[in-house]
């Protein structure tokens, strides 16, 4: 018996003014979002990742203190709490991209990943920070990710977390399907200019390397006032050979919905034994300093 199972992505542009309070930011994105879930769940979707940092804007567009604010704790923050209720009343397993507050004083950009049932199983931290100009201060409000590559066992798959610009290191995409990801997914927020051309590249080549699926959610539109270019949107999945699945607009509030059979994965790593042939033994200069 297949095991396919109905995944979702959802891009969305940010409503909000900016130079709104912090808390009303972030309502005002949940409240964008929660339709967007219903309808998901509506449509039989059973595991679903929301974009990076979901809440609000994409701020590391400059460097503000305001923005501190918004970070809250995970598990016990007040989001986490909210998504551990939807996933149960919606039987569907979600990961929860926000703004991380581990002390006070330290941040990580974060997401949650919790089962169909509501449980809590884990967070992955970005672990490659940037600070690339223009407008893209990360080193500012994120300190990096120290939880390694972990993979968290869900109803339906095990299911990896790679953040936006991680997925430049093809060194953790390989963690990840080493420690047993049958899917990873890749919340992002990048613009056009910049990242556009290794979008439909990396990813994929990710999921070929390592035979699993891939999920890849990137937000939509421009954010005043900083507008330090389009957010592109085309979230998508592909296959462990690679292959588009389904690919989103370029400019709408979308989503996207594909049905993946996880047992595919064994059917390409049974033709390409790459985890087989693997030579550990042979990298050690790609770890020195």
């Amino acid at each position: 018996m297949s095991r396919i199972v109905r995944c979702g992505l959802i891009q969305a542009s940010n409503p909000a003014d900016p130079g709104n309070d912090v808390e009303t930011i972030k309502k005002a994105m949940l409240d964008k979002h929660l339709p967007m879930i219903e309808d998901a769940a509506k449509r039989g979707v059973k595991m679903l990742c929301l974009q990076e940092i979901f809440n609000g804007p994409y701020f590391c567009a400059e460097q503000t203190v305001k923005w501190y604010e918004s970070a809250e704790p995970i598990p016990d923050g007040p989001t986490t709490k909210l998504f551990q209720e939807m996933a149960a009343r919606y039987q569907m397993v979600i990961v929860v991209p926000i703004y991380e507050e581990d002390l006070p004083g330290v941040y990580y950009n974060t997401a949650a990943v919790i089962d169909a049932d509501g449980t809590y199983l884990g967070k992955y931290r970005k672990t490659h920070i940037p600070h690339v100009n223009p407008g893209f201060w990360e080193k500012f409000y994120f300190k990096p990710g120290n939880l390694g590559y972990p993979t968290f066992q869900t109803k339906f798959a095990r299911v990896g977390v790679y953040i936006c610009y991680d997925r430049h290191f093809p060194e953790g995409a390989r963690a990840l399907g080493l420690n047993g990801a049958e899917i990873v997914f890749n919340p992002s927020a990048t613009v056009a200019g910049l990242s556009e051309y290794l979008w439909k590249l990396e990813q994929p080549a990710h999921a070929v390397a390592n035979q699993y699926f891939v999920g890849a959610i990137n937000r939509v539109g421009w954010e005043k006032p900083w507008n330090i270019g389009e957010f592109y949107g085309q979230s998508y999945f592909c296959d462990p050979r690679g292959q588009m699945m389904v690919v989103a607009s370029r400019d709408q509030d979308e989503l996207v919905v594909a049905d993946l059979d996880f047992d595919e994965i064994k059917k390409v790593r049974n033709t390409w034994q790459f985890f087989r042939d693997r030579r550990p033994d042979a990298y050690g200069d790609l770890v020195k300093g």
